[in-house]
This record gives C-alpha cells, structure tokens and sequence, in this order.
C-alpha cells in the first residue's frame, strides 16, 4: 500500500465517523410522526399507461412523440382497459399514472382505470377538464408564462385557460418544468397560482433521447433554477410543494440515474424485488417492452432529473441516508412532497429540514 492510501486509511481510523441508529434518527416526537406517517404509504406499487396517441397540442422537446410508441394503434375498447387493469391489481399493482399524449381526450377510458384502480395520478397539459368524477391527483403541465406556452407549445392563454379548468380543484397541482429560459418566469407563475389558491411543484427538463434544442440545461441554469426553487419555496410556503432536497437531487449537475441508481427496468436488469419486478410501462395498444420500461420512456437516462423518475428512485433510497439526521430528514421531506404531489388527499407537512443538505457520496453541487 503506498503512502497515500495509509496516509487516507489513518485518517479515517483517528476520526471514525459517527454511526447513527434508526432508533436514534426518529427519536425526535416531530420525525418519529413524519416517519410513521408516510411508511404507511409503502405499500404503493406503481405501473404507466399511454392512454391515447392523439395530443390538442404539440409541444418542443414531448416526450411522447419520440421513439416508436407513438406509432402503435391505440385501444379504444374499455373492456380491454378493464381487463388491463383487473390483471394489473391481481399482479400487485396499487397506483396507476395515466399519461400520454393528453389522457383527457378519452375520459371513458379514464373512468374505467379508476373504477378498478382508485389511487394514481394523470398527467395533462389541462386545456380540457377532466370530470371530477375521476379522484385522481391530476398534474397540469406548465412551461412557462403565457408567452412562453404559446412559443414553446403553440397555445394562447394557456395559464388561464389551465386555472379556469381546475381553480379550488382539490385534485390539481400545477407542474412547473424549468428550462434553461424560463427560470425568471417561475416567480410570476407562482405568484398568480398562489392568488388563485392553486398549488405548484416542479420539474426539470430532461433532454429526451437525441434531443439536441436549446431547453437542456447548463450547469448555470442548473444553478440558477436551485436558487429560484429555494427561493420560492421560502416566499410561497403555502403554494409550493418542495424541499430543499427536492431542489438538490433534482439540480445536481450529476443526473438520478449517476446520484441514485435508476430503479425502473430500463437501467435495472434485476427482477427480484422493487420496480424491477412490478413496474410496466403500457403503451396505447395495451403492450409493453421491458427494455424501454420507465416512467417517462425515451428520456435520456444520462440527462434525466424529471420530478417522476424521482419519486420512486429517491424514495426507494431509504437505507442510504439514514446516516445522520440532517440527510433523514431531508429524505423525509422528500418522500412527504412525494406522496403531497402524488397521492390525493395527502397533505404535505412542513419540512424538517430547512437547508440544502448533498447526497449521499456527493457534494452538494
């Protein structure tokens, strides 16, 4: 061994670090509370469904529109969709999030999926109303400002036309994704959804697979979007759904998948246990390929920060930071704007923790 490396082992042996008990990290009434109440929620196993091929939109750098999905023949049948998500519960399956292209465009399908499966949650740009008959957390897309929207996704008005739709809607919650351009626009979009006591979490563009347009991010927007989130999580308490830790894992300038290790099958090859074993990714003719099996397929996994992918691959971390309290607690919040974002009728507490804190094994940028 040379001289470095029993230099660096003396180190570590003069100054061992400190071992944290579980019992020690909730003995605080406060994180003992917050602890109890979302391992309640550990049993929420999720799978997604594209639920039509057809979008009243047509937005820069969609998702849905790369690869090869986009071409299969979409099922218009309910009684296969039925069928899909009776199998589904019988698999294990607890949580559905119905996505593209615009899942409002069959809310006969919609209602079918929530009469099997009640708990999941629709993704939609929120141009047209979905019937409040469907008690699933429904998650409007936002790009920006009203001049944005209309640049990036070809719609007018599109802020006002999303709060006429779903203003006092329980079920809502705005998903503002940060590109490198519209980082100055979030305050003003905060603002107005918080007169209009509507509720805003984020997002991060994520390039998809040979995506090469201005919306991916650089290291100073990556920067300059942490700071905006912190800020307005500070200003708007009661309007945002986030933590500071939401706002590190997701700005990092290293991506989930190098940060946590990608639970979904597409970056996972172990079937025993986890996402691995029970997450799918449906398309529109009711199939699926393992291989391409993630929560926002055709990403670049390299790229991805998206707020879906980490609600299972953050939260799926436990053990890694239950090191000490600040790092745990900071897991806590997370996993509690997880399940305030996700889960209707779940309702975020405040955070633990009030102060960006790294990853486990990462610096803090």
């Amino acid at each position: 061994m040379d001289g470095k490396h029993s230099s660096s082992m003396a180190v570590e042996q003069d100054i061992p670090p400190v071992q944290w008990k579980f019992a020690d990290l909730t003995a605080d009434p406060r994180v003992r509370r917050r602890w109890e109440r979302v391992r309640r929620y550990f049993f929420l196993r999720e799978s997604t469904y594209d639920m039509t091929c057809r979008c009243n939109i047509r937005c820069e750098g969609c998702y849905y529109f790369e690869g090869d999905k986009q071409h299969v023949t979409e099922s218009c049948d309910p009684r296969a969709w039925r069928a899909l998500m009776q199998a589904e519960k019988a698999r294990g399956i607890t949580f559905v999030v119905l996505a593209g292209a615009e899942p409002s465009l069959v809310p006969e399908l919609l209602s079918v999926c929530h009469a099997e499966l009640p708990l999941g949650a629709i993704a939609t740009n929120g141009l047209k109303r979905i019937s409040e008959d469907i008690g699933y957390r429904i998650h409007i897309s936002v790009w920006g400002n009203d001049d944005t929207s209309l640049h990036i996704r070809k719609a007018k008005d599109m802020l006002r036309r999303q709060i006429d739709n779903y203003h006092n809607d329980p079920r809502a919650v705005f998903v503002y994704t940060f590109t490198p351009h519209n980082v100055a626009q979030a305050e003003q979009v905060t603002r107005i959804l918080t007169q209009e006591g509507c509720k805003i979490t984020f997002n991060m563009f994520s390039a998809p697979v040979g995506y090469a347009g201005d919306l991916c991010h650089t290291p100073l927007s990556l920067r300059q979007t942490r700071q905006t989130m912190l800020d307005l999580l500070n200003r708007y308490p009661q309007t945002v759904l986030y933590s500071p830790y939401n706002a590190v894992a997701h700005t990092h300038r290293m991506g989930l998948h190098a940060l946590f290790g990608c639970s979904y099958p597409r970056c996972n090859t172990s079937t025993d246990i986890g996402l691995g074993r029970s997450f799918r990714q449906y398309r529109t003719d009711l199939s699926w390929n393992r291989d391409a099996a993630c929560c926002v397929p055709d990403t670049d996994c390299a790229d991805c920060r998206h707020y879906a992918a980490g609600s299972a691959v953050v939260t799926a971390r436990l053990f890694r930071h239950a090191v000490d309290p600040d790092t745990f607690n900071s897991w806590l919040d997370y996993v509690d704007t997880y399940l305030s974002v996700w889960v209707s009728g779940y309702t975020k507490g405040d955070n633990l923790c009030d102060k960006p804190v790294p990853p486990p094994g990462f610096d803090l940028y």
